[in-house]
């Protein structure tokens, strides 16, 4: 198990526990603990609803595939730490990271 610590849009952090070895994405997580990620796509890369920035964390995380770089680059909120939960699958080397879901700022 590790803890992965979410900021919601209120700002509020929440820690949650996530196993790692049910190739869970960070989506279903977030998903399951009633954060209000879309997914509109259903983790496809397709997009952008489950939009996270890593806070922390973020060098302990492979790269982006081409499908998350392709999407990210049509935010335009987008950063260098952001991510599109849905292809981050939980591991080990999560264990503490920080996430601030981001979906929605680019409604603000």
């Amino acid at each position: 198990m590790i803890t992965i610590k979410v900021q919601d849009y209120s700002g509020e952090i929440k820690e949650i526990q996530a196993p790692t070895d049910m190739n869970l994405s960070l989506m279903e997580l977030l998903k399951a603990n009633e954060y209000p990620v879309l997914a509109t796509c259903g983790g496809m890369a397709l997009c952008a609803t489950c939009h996270v920035k890593v806070e922390e964390g973020f060098e302990n995380l492979s790269e982006s595939g081409d499908d998350e770089l392709d999407m990210i680059d049509t935010l335009p909120n987008a950063e260098f730490n952001s991510r599109l939960a849905c292809q981050l699958r939980l591991k080990d080397n999560m264990d503490g990271m920080l996430v601030r879901l981001a979906a929605d700022e680019q409604d603000v």
